[in-house]
This record gives structure tokens, sequence and C-alpha cells, in this order.
């Protein structure tokens, strides 16, 4: 039976993904309102390191990251940490995460469909909203400190797809850029070509929401919850209860709460990542990834930005301090040009076991669909999340199997 396309919506979540959509399924005609409850901009839509990484198809739950997770522990000087007060959350997940390694050819050939339209997509959103230098295709570095995580860096890189993106060896000019962008030496680099960045994220926020403005999209303020009658979805924010054809959950990490209140169980975890921020005067260069460090460096203006950690957790447990520090240490260790007073944040990632995004109609119901678990690649995939909602909403295409919301449930 084919369904109608809608003609009214309400996206819950003011993120980037939530935006995307919403601003998609507006340019189609529909009649949008977006629930945002964090108009801060704090949660991980506007806290990441702004890489579009358009390289990364092999998901994360695969056997080689579980073989080298004892190594990257944090006690160990790594960026993965398991807290011993939150074993109730990542201990289930990280045995849904082994289940989905054993489906590792599957996700891959899924998430390599996903991000064959990323940076299409992207240019477009970024041309859309009205900032298409939003975007700077000037890929990215990777960075070794010793000659052998050198090479084994780069025979790992030369043995790993990257899907649209590219790997080489680093310029003459290119690597005197580098050196002089820091205090100390390092062994190797290779630059990455076809990945991106966004410029600055608070632009982005706001070019987000001046195009919904303009294209007529109602943002409301305020936290939503599910009412569920039958197979139909309504949403209560405000003292108020919205009715309309389509309730699309893209809440990011709250999305689990959500459809928990309506019986809607997935194993959504808190990835939580860290950042500092500070002024700087160095030299405006791509990303830098310090794979020794697991950290990332990203330029944005006049201000640069340290990011790391892979902290499995509860979005609701106060953040950790030692992760700042340590990311100070770091910023330290290699003289990045970090000046006056340092910002710190943290935030939570959404994340499924299989290391894909839900995307698609939520079984069961008349109208509730998803766009959420986007784990690292929030950012890079939510230009393309948008497309993709707009035509499985308003086109009737085909939904991938391997994104249904329903894969958990």
């Amino acid at each position: 039976m084919s369904i109608s396309p809608p003609r009214t919506a309400v996206v819950i979540g003011g993120g980037v993904v939530g935006s995307a959509c919403g601003l998609r399924l507006a340019d189609a005609g529909v009649a949008v309102t977006l629930i945002d409850d964090a108009p801060a901009q704090r949660p991980a839509s506007w806290g990441n390191a702004g890489h579009i990484a358009v390289e990364q198809v092999e998901p994360i739950a695969s056997w080689a990251t579980l073989r080298s997770a004892p190594r990257r522990h944090f006690a160990r000087g790594g960026a993965l940490d398991l807290p011993v007060a939150a074993i109730g959350a990542w201990l289930p997940f990280g045995l849904r995460l082994t289940a989905a390694a054993t489906r590792f050819d599957a996700g891959k050939a899924a998430l390599t469909r996903l991000m064959a339209g990323a940076m299409p997509a992207w240019r477009r959103l970024a041309k859309d909203v009205g900032d298409a230098a939003l975007l700077r295709e000037d890929g990215h570095f990777i960075l070794w400190e010793t000659p052998a995580s050198a090479a084994a860096g780069r025979a790992a890189w030369a043995a790993t797809d990257t899907g649209t993106a590219s790997i080489r060896d680093a310029t003459a000019s290119e690597l005197a850029a580098l050196r002089g962008a820091m205090g100390a030496p390092f062994a190797g680099a290779v630059r990455c070509e076809g990945s991106a960045q966004i410029a600055d994220p608070t632009r982005l926020a706001d070019a987000l929401a001046a195009a919904l403005a303009r294209a007529g999209v109602e943002r409301r303020i305020g936290v939503a919850t599910l009412v569920r009658r039958g197979d139909r979805v309504t949403v209560a924010v405000g003292g108020e209860r919205l009715d309309a054809d389509i309730v699309l959950v893209a809440a990011g990490i709250g999305s689990a709460a959500l459809l928990g209140g309506i019986g809607v169980r997935v194993p959504l975890i808190a990835e939580r990542g860290y950042h500092i921020e500070a002024a700087t005067s160095g030299a405006m260069l791509p990303p830098r990834v310090f794979e020794d460090r697991s950290m990332i460096v990203t330029r944005f203006g006049d201000r640069l930005r340290a990011a790391s950690f892979v902290e499995f957790s509860r979005a609701d447990r106060p953040p950790d301090p030692r992760k700042w520090a340590r990311l100070h240490a770091h910023v330290a260790d290699l003289g990045l040009a970090f000046e006056g007073e340092v910002t710190p944040w943290y935030g939570s990632r959404p994340t499924l076991p299989d290391y894909l995004p839900a995307i698609g109609r939520v079984a069961g119901t008349a109208n509730l669909a998803a766009a959420f678990g986007h784990n690292h690649l929030g950012l890079t995939l939510s230009a393309v999340t948008g497309d993709i909602v707009a035509a499985l909403l308003m086109d009737g295409s085909a939904a991938d199997s391997a994104l249904a919301p329903s894969r958990f449930f």
C-alpha cells in the first residue's frame, strides 16, 4: 500500500541532523515544526572537530576494533575509556557490538553507500543555506611522532578502504608548514584528499537557523515527549499536543529516552567526547590528526580546538576532568599554538552497536520515523541524511534495510 507524502511534520532535535532533515522537508513543501531542547548549541553537533570524514567507510564495529581495545584504554594512555560506574551501559552495548562485528562486510557496504553521497549533499546544503564557504574541501593531515608509528600508520592506511578519499605522502612544503605550526618534531605525515571540514560550527548553526526560518519552519524551544495511541504518535511539548503526518525523532542521544517512553527500545549509548579550545594566531591549516595520541586538532577562525576520547558511559554522568588534563598535556607536548583562556567541553555522541545510524520509518507505527545514531559521523552524514529522509517520506524511495530502526527490536 502506498503512503501519501506528508503535509505536516514535527522534527524533534535541533542539532545538525534534525536541522538538515527539517530543512529538506520544508523545501519539499511540508509544514515543519522543529523542537529544540538545547538552544545553547552544546550537543555533539556543535562540539565536534568539524571534520567531514568521508574516508571512514569501515564501521568501528569490527574485529580490528575489538582486538585493539586493550592497548587503546585510557589507563594505558589511550583514548578509550570504560568507566566502572557505567558498566551497566557499556557491557550490554559491548556484547551487541561484538555481534555486529560478525556483520562487518554488510555494515561497510551500507556505510560506503552513505558516504558516497555525503560530500555532494554537503555542497548542496552549504550553498542552500547561503554560505558555500562553510565547506572547506582541503582534506586533512595524519601525523605520527615516531618512525615506528609512522611506518605502522602508513601501512594501516594503505590497507584501509577510504571510499571516495585518497591518502598520499605529505609534500616537502606541507611538511614545512606542519613543522612551523607546532613546537615538537614529528616523524611522518600523510595527507588525506577528498575529506573536508566545516569552517566554523557556530557559523553553521546560525546559517541553518536562518535557512530554516526562511523556509517557514516553526522552531520551538522545549522538551518533547511522545504519546502513542494505537499506531499513531503525537508530540507533547510545553503543555500542548502536536499532531502531524510525520513525527521524526532526530534528537541524538536523547532519542533513546524519547522512544523508550512509547515502548520502543533502542540500544543507544552515550559515546562521550571531550575537547579544549583557545584562541590562536598560528597557521591556517586543515585538520590534523595526531594518531599516536588519538587526537584531532582543527582551526575554526581565530580559535584552535583539540578533541579526543571515546568514553562509553551515560549522558547524565558528570564529566571526567582527567580527559581535559590529558588534552592540555597533549597540546603542551606538541607545542600547539593555544593562546589565552582555554574553554573545555564534553558531549555525547549517539552510538548504536553496529556503528550505523537509524534512518527510516519506525515499524509498527503509521507516522513515526527516525534519524539518529550517527556516532562519530553525525556532522559528516547530516546533509545526506536530510536528503534521504526527504526522499523516503516524500517520494516513497526504498529504505536501506541496513539502516532500519527496527533492526534492534
